[in-house]
């Protein structure tokens, strides 16, 4: 989901879930940071800041 997010609709952590939940995954949005800090994925925050400085 984050690798093919658009620079104007970057992803929160809660967009996420919310999104999860409806493909049928249930699952809290501590674990989606926790996962996503794993493996080295800003915030949303970093994400918007990065790619619209890139642009």
């Amino acid at each position: 989901m984050v690798a093919v997010e658009s620079p104007d609709d970057v992803l929160s952590d809660d967009d996420i879930v919310v999104r999860l939940k409806e493909a049928g995954i249930d699952i809290a949005r501590r674990t989606v940071t926790k996962y996503r800090e794993a493996m080295n994925i800003p915030s949303s925050v970093q994400r918007r800041r990065e790619r619209r400085f890139c642009l």
